[in-house]
């Protein structure tokens, strides 16, 4: 039940974002918070860059564009504006500056949305390049795809209400309402290692936070930089609430045997990080929910098996 006129006022207008960022919404303009484009930095292209042992490369080097997986949904890290079709946020950031680093102009990449639960199939049938989008690094999926990076590391948390006391961390969390992804990594933690939570599952965080706004659920649980944005949305209505509980490395995915690629993504990565690039990056995009900017993580060149 929404308890005050304001309150509800905040409502309509959060959870009209929240569709439109779904894509269940009208078109409208864009949110205003969010990354200027004329405070986004710009990434020199490597020039004379060739990688003949890349087949992925080397078709879309042929193609002239890179075709690259990303999130739509994710306020400051891979967000889609209905009204110009345009990308923003820290992944999409990470995208452009590896893009040129390969050779090619940023301004081409060409992103496609891919669900979390696509990704694999994108990558292994070549409908994406690679992909950035909270992609967390783990062994399971190791055997499916390639991994550079990571570029991030990130944490299972929680985003409450502001006016929520009694949830500071997950230990708190029996009795209440825990909304997550279906299927997701966060979904099966809370289930495995919080059982006495009551779980409830959409196919998008945005809907969780819309059931979180007018108090249908308690809690949301997902990684620690995907609540930030969305507490930076609604400042004086949301929160995220204690340290992370988990590791969650986020790298680019490539198909699996595209070595070549996987070490050049790599290498670009460790160079934007040195050059700064990373950091502006960060901080043109998830820097703006006012979390500083971290240490980037060391990039982790493991052997395929």
């Amino acid at each position: 039940m929404i308890r005050t006129t304001r309150v509800r006022l905040v409502l309509v207008a959060v959870t009209t974002l929240l569709a439109t960022l779904t894509g269940c919404g009208k078109e409208g303009s864009p949110p205003t918070k969010g990354p200027a484009a004329e405070k986004l930095p710009t990434y020199e292209v490597a020039k004379g860059f060739r990688l003949p042992d890349s087949p992925t490369w080397q078709r879309a080097w042929k193609r002239g564009h890179l075709n690259v997986g990303v999130k739509e949904d994710q306020p400051y890290l891979g967000e889609r504006d209905p009204a110009t079709g345009g990308y923003a946020g820290f992944d999409i950031e990470i995208a452009r500056m590896t893009a040129a680093s390969l050779g090619f102009d940023p301004k081409t990449v060409n992103f496609r949305t891919v669900a979390s639960a696509n990704r694999e199939t994108a990558l292994q049938n070549g409908q994406i390049d690679y992909y950035v989008g909270t992609y967390t690094i783990n062994d399971l999926r190791k055997k499916l795809v390639g991994f550079a990076g990571p570029y991030y590391l990130a944490g299972q948390s929680l985003l409450v209400r502001k006016d929520e006391d009694d949830i500071r961390g997950p230990q708190d969390l029996a009795g209440k309402r825990v909304c997550s992804a279906a299927g997701s990594t966060p979904y099966q933690r809370i289930r495995t290692d919080y059982p006495k939570a009551t779980l409830v599952a959409y196919d998008t965080y945005s809907v969780c936070v819309d059931n979180l706004l007018t108090y249908q659920v308690d809690a949301v649980t997902t990684d620690d930089a995907i609540l930030i944005g969305y507490a930076a949305k609604a400042p004086d209505e949301l929160k995220v609430v204690g340290r992370p509980f988990s590791k969650e490395p986020y790298g680019i995915g490539v198909p699996r045997g595209d070595n070549a690629l996987r070490y050049a993504l790599d290498d670009a990565l460790e160079a934007r990080e040195k050059n700064g690039d990373w950091k502006r990056a960060y901080e043109a995009t998830l820097g703006l929910s006012g979390v500083p900017a971290p240490a980037p993580p060391a990039i982790d060149r493991y052997r395929a098996s």
